[in-house]
């Protein structure tokens, strides 16, 4: 039996098995913060988790990235949990895809591919879905199958993607289309560095890890509650701007942007350069932090690396430690607090700390932004 056929699009939710191959000298504890981030990616996207298999190489197999044995294990434990989806934590090449397709006959796809199913399911501006589509096909053009074996390309969770096969796309009219997609954000994003540069107040955008708490930080500081806020990875793709006033004679643009995460896609960070852009062109950055997140440095590492990325390192910015009200984590917010001194503590669900961060963001601005110094 080959898995190798085009699947339509179910209303039920898949039934999920999480793999990961931990390589080398990699972290233990990163890689358990790894694919429980997975687990979470795949609650978002709206499968069921029914399990998860790990294994720990020195390095990966060309074939399967995994072992032999490893491979039955997965067979076995899909017969077990009657899952029809292996999603696997590491980037997956095109020959392994299509290897492992056929050896667990079930649809296997990578963290990438589920991250960008869970930007295509949750894009909704018109700029966002064309991001989207950009950042698929680019995906996709890697995944091109050089012969019938390699003809899968599903969309992965929920099947919500560019296309159902490979074969029935051809190179010249893939790369047409992601011409006129960059065409038509390159205009996106002209008018919204005209906008930008027309603004009357000093732009502060709100970056960090993904579900840290932005959106509910950006309507706290705002006095709104217009900006949607959820406990789910990648609740915000579009950004959102609303002026803020911090004291009877200072207001600021506050901009939320799309969450980083670890092994973020290259294209979807190229794709997104359009919603990215502000954080770039902005005045001073906050960069928000989950306070109980057991790997709070690993994010705020892959944080400050996605900055850079961007084009945004440079750029001034305050660290805020937000949650800092969950009873739960007391120890694990005191060892935050130690870990980074120079933070500042706050609670964007109480309110807790916003008058230090306003009055700090003040002070910043009247070092670093030219227009607004006294």
């Amino acid at each position: 039996m080959s898995s190798h056929k085009t699947h339509s699009t179910t209303t039920a939710s898949e039934r999920a098995l999480l793999a990961q191959a931990i390589l080398g000298k990699r972290d233990p504890a990163e890689a358990d913060d790894s694919i429980a981030e997975l687990a979470r990616l795949a609650d978002t996207a709206g499968a069921i988790v029914v399990g998860q298999i790990t294994q720990r190489r020195p390095r990966p197999t060309a074939a399967l990235l995994i072992g032999a044995g490893k491979v039955e294990e997965l067979r076995a434990a899909i017969r077990t949990t009657n899952a029809d989806t292996v999603i696997f934590d590491n980037e997956l090449s095109p020959m392994q895809v299509n290897n492992l397709d056929r050896a667990l006959e079930v649809k296997v796809i990578d963290r990438t591919e589920l991250i960008l199913q869970i930007f295509a399911q949750r894009a909704e501006s018109a700029d966002a879905r064309i991001q989207v589509e950009l950042a698929q096909l680019r995906y996709l053009l890697t995944r091109l199958p050089t012969s019938e074996k390699q003809a899968r390309f599903t969309g992965g969770i929920g099947m919500k993607g560019p296309g159902e096969s490979p074969l029935q796309l051809r190179n010249a009219p893939m790369r047409r289309r992601i011409g006129e997609l960059k065409r038509r954000l390159e205009q996106i994003q002209s008018h919204q560095r005209r906008t930008r540069q027309s603004r009357k107040w000093p732009q502060i955008s709100l970056v960090g890890y993904t579900n840290v708490g932005k959106s509910t930080l950006l309507n706290r500081l705002a006095g709104v509650a217009d900006a949607y806020a959820d406990d789910l990875l990648f609740a915000t793709l579009d950004t959102k701007s609303r002026l803020a006033r911090l004291s009877s004679s200072r207001s600021v643009m506050l901009t939320d942007t799309v969450g980083f995460i670890r092994h973020i896609p290259h294209d979807l960070v190229a794709s997104f350069r359009a919603t990215l852009d502000v954080a770039r062109e902005s005045d001073l950055l906050l960069v928000v932090a989950d306070a109980t997140a057991p790997m709070l440095a690993e994010h705020i590492r892959v944080t400050l690396e996605t900055l850079d990325l961007i084009g945004a390192g440079s750029v001034p910015r305050i660290l805020v430690l937000n949650k800092t009200d969950s009873g739960d984590s007391t120890e694990t917010i005191l060892h935050a607090a130690e870990q980074y001194p120079n933070a500042l503590p706050v609670s964007a669900h109480t309110g807790y700390g916003l008058d230090v961060l306003r009055q700090t963001v003040i002070e910043e601005l009247e070092r670093h932004y030219s227009l607004w110094q006294r």
